[in-house]
């Protein structure tokens, strides 16, 4: 069994903690925000790619990410400001770079990952900034 990662806007965290309940697409952040984006990509990794390839962070001094609710059934994590805000401001190159250093990571495919990571962090720099604008935070949602 896999672990499903739903990343979507709430503008607090008390909204973002209702989510799991009712899991209606009002509750993860309205029309202007669709229904929240899924992947395979853990919000940890996501932190950590980039902090370490747009902000040049240690992968040791990553911070950790807001727990909202820890559920038996699913959890909610805030990711931080420390973690949205440099990757709604990169520019192409510093996305590129990024992609690059994650796909040298061990147990990656090089070339071939690079420019699915960039295009990952493409859609949720494209996501961060429609939270943004909706003054809305980025959570995800995490359930087996």
């Amino acid at each position: 069994m896999g672990v499903t990662y739903k990343y979507f806007g709430a503008p607090d965290g008390a909204t973002a903690a209702r989510v799991p309940i009712s899991m209606r697409p009002e509750e993860l952040g309205g029309d202007e925000l669709g229904q929240g984006m899924y992947t395979k990509v853990k919000p940890e990794t996501m932190a950590a790619m980039v902090l370490t390839g747009i902000e040049g962070i240690a992968p040791s001094k990553v911070p950790p990410l807001e727990l909202v609710v820890l559920h038996p059934d699913y959890a909610v994590v805030r990711l931080p400001a420390s973690v949205v805000e440099p990757l709604r401001k990169a520019d192409e190159e510093s996305l590129g770079a990024a992609a690059f250093i994650w796909s040298t990571v061990p147990d990656r495919r090089g070339p071939r990952d690079a420019f699915v990571i960039y295009q990952m962090l493409h859609e949720w720099q494209d996501f961060a900034r429609r939270c943004e604008e909706s003054g809305h935070q980025l959570y995800c949602l995490v359930w087996p």
